[in-house]
C-alpha cells in the first residue's frame, strides 16, 4: 500500500480503520471513525483506533487536519486539495480547485524558505447552518 513503512504491517485494525474513513468524505474525528469501526471490529478500543489513525497520518497514507481548538479530523484522502470549515456547525469539507502552486513560489520569495508543501483552509456557513 502506498506510504506503508516497509516495518509497519497493514493489520486488520489498520485496514477496516482504512476502509471505513475511506467510505466517508466527512472528514471524521477520531471518536465518530471509532463508531464506524466498531460496527465490524466490536472489541475495538478507542485508544486503539486513535494510534491507529496517528500512525496512518504519520506514514502518510491519510491526513490529519488539524484547527486550533478544533477536534483533530481525518481525511482518507491523502493528496494535497483544500478544505473549507463551517463556522457554526464544524462541519469540513474539499474544496475542489486546483493547487495554488504560486502561493508557494511566492511564500518562498519573500521568506527565503524552500517551500515544501503548503495547507489553505477556508472558513465559511454550510448551506445547513445557512437554513436555520
Amino acid at each position: 500500500m502506498e506510504g506503508l513503512d516497509k516495518n509497519m504491517r497493514l493489520t486488520n485494525q489498520r485496514q477496516v480503520i482504512l476502509e471505513e474513513l475511506r467510505k466517508v468524505t466527512s472528514h471524521p474525528t477520531a471518536s465518530e471513525v471509532y463508531d464506524m469501526v466498531r460496527k465490524r471490529l466490536p472489541r475495538i478500543g478507542l485508544g486503539t483506533v486513535y494510534r491507529n489513525l496517528e500512525l496512518l497520518s504519520d506514514c502518510g497514507i491519510i491526513k490529519k487536519l488539524e484547527v486550533g481548538g478544533e477536534q483533530k479530523r481525518f481525511d482518507g484522502e491523502p493528496a494535497p486539495h483544500y478544505h473549507i470549515r463551517c463556522v457554526t456547525c464544524g462541519k469540513v469539507a474539499d474544496v475542489d480547485i486546483e493547487l495554488l502552486s504560486e502561493v508557494e513560489s511566492a511564500a518562498a520569495k519573500t521568506s527565503g524558505f524552500d517551500v515544501l508543501s503548503h495547507h489553505i483552509q477556508f472558513s465559511g456557513i454550510c448551506s445547513g447552518c445557512k437554513k436555520t
